[in-house]
């Protein structure tokens, strides 16, 4: 099942994609389907009748995952980490398919970075990985955007990793699908950047969602990023961004200078 949220013009609502319809289409559900389930309320709206928001609003945080394929860690000279590396973006920082990133005065090299991210179902700490599953709402696509002098500046990332737009998330949440072995995709102006499959994850995503949650406690509507491969590089204003995930979709954003 695909979870959308959607806007005609008004207030954003939650829908179900349908892609096998004819047009395309999102089926309205009633309220928010982590707190109350999928109700249709009967609604229908053909796909280019409506604007497709971030599909989640994270409650409280993403967690990133940092250096989690080997190929990105080497293209930096980083070492593997002995255990997932972990780093928070505001939620102030999501939006949604369509959206502009914006880039910020303050920098002078911002980066795309595409990724598999894991939207959190339920309020869960110490997860082991053998019933991660259970606490798992669905998977979408993300772009970790990244200010790389900043990162590279101030050593932590809260600042380069942290405006607002730089963490790009839809187009929909995929509530039945299997992240152990999916290619991901990442192409900039229609050139493919990044090319890989989530086999090649260091940490899997129970290794990550069980080492996150004896940390931290995750709570509903929380983002992981799982992290990104190699082929990072620089986006400017004018460019367009697309990170597809087999199985769940494509992610587009256009890069705006920032007012």
């Amino acid at each position: 099942m695909r979870i959308v949220r959607f806007t005609t013009g008004e207030e954003p609502q939650y829908g179900v994609f349908d892609g096998s319809a004819e047009p395309e289409s999102v089926t309205a559900i009633i309220g928010d389907p982590l707190y109350q389930g999928v109700e249709p309320t009967g609604e229908q709206y053909p796909i280019d009748e409506i604007r497709l928001v971030a599909p989640v609003l994270p409650r409280s945080k993403v967690v990133a995952i940092g250096r989690n394929y080997a190929d990105h860690a080497a293209e930096f000279d980083n070492p593997i980490p002995e255990e997932p590396l972990i780093f928070l973006k505001p939620n102030t920082s999501v939006i949604g398919p369509g959206d502009p990133i914006a880039y910020p005065t303050q920098s002078e090299d911002v980066h795309y970075e595409g990724e598999l991210a894991v939207v959190i179902g339920r309020i869960c700490r110490d997860v082991p990985t053998e019933r991660v599953t259970e606490v798992i709402h669905g998977y979408t696509v993300g772009n970790d955007v990244t200010a790389r002098d900043l990162q590279r500046k101030d050593v932590q990332f809260t600042r380069a990793k942290g405006f607002d737009t730089f963490c790009p998330l839809g187009p929909w949440i995929e509530t039945e699908f299997d992240p152990s072995d999916v290619a991901l995709t990442t192409t900039l102006n229609g050139e493919t950047k990044q090319d890989t499959r989530t086999s090649k994850l260091i940490f899997d995503v129970p290794t990550l969602i069980a080492h996150i949650t004896s940390v931290m406690t995750l709570l509903p509507g929380d983002v992981v990023l799982t992290g990104t491969p190699a082929g990072v590089g620089p986006m400017r204003p004018g460019d367009q961004v697309s990170v597809t995930v087999e199985g769940i979709g494509t992610l587009t954003n256009q890069v705006v200078a920032r007012d």
